[in-house]
């Protein structure tokens, strides 16, 4: 593989993927739910812009992003579509989390999140070192 700039930034991409679920590890750790259901979304978030930045794509809304990784990479069989039913768990409670005041997530929710983007994680960064 030719290590270009496309390549630096889906590597420091994954990279920060991979620092979400670090963090996530530890808001479990600590019992801090809703932050969970937040770094547990963004990790997701920067693998799929991983995947992204080799296409040169990137976009300043989570929905241009989420959009073109489905498209590209969903619908067209590359990753199987139980990834778009993770991105669509893992937007949900992220946004409940952040925004709606009252909003409660339980543990055993937030726990299964982190382990879906774990597995999102692990299946980006399979596909990005068969590449």
């Amino acid at each position: 593989m030719q290590f270009d700039e496309k390549t630096a930034l889906s590597q420091a991409r994954l990279c920060k993927a991979k620092e979400c679920l670090d963090d996530a590890k530890l808001l479990a750790d600590n019992g801090s739910y809703k932050a969970l259901a937040n770094r547990s979304y963004y990790a997701i978030f920067h693998a799929m812009r991983s995947v992204l930045a080799l296409d040169g794509f990137d976009s300043k809304k989570h929905s241009g992003i989420i959009a073109e990784f489905q498209r590209l990479y969903i619908k067209n069989g590359v990753f199987d579509k139980e990834m778009s039913v993770i991105i669509k768990k893992l937007l949900q409670a992220r946004t409940s989390s952040d925004y709606d005041d009252f909003f409660a997530i339980s543990k055993e929710d937030t726990i299964n999140q982190f382990y879906d983007a774990q597995k999102f994680v692990a299946a980006v960064e399979a596909y990005l070192n068969q590449i």
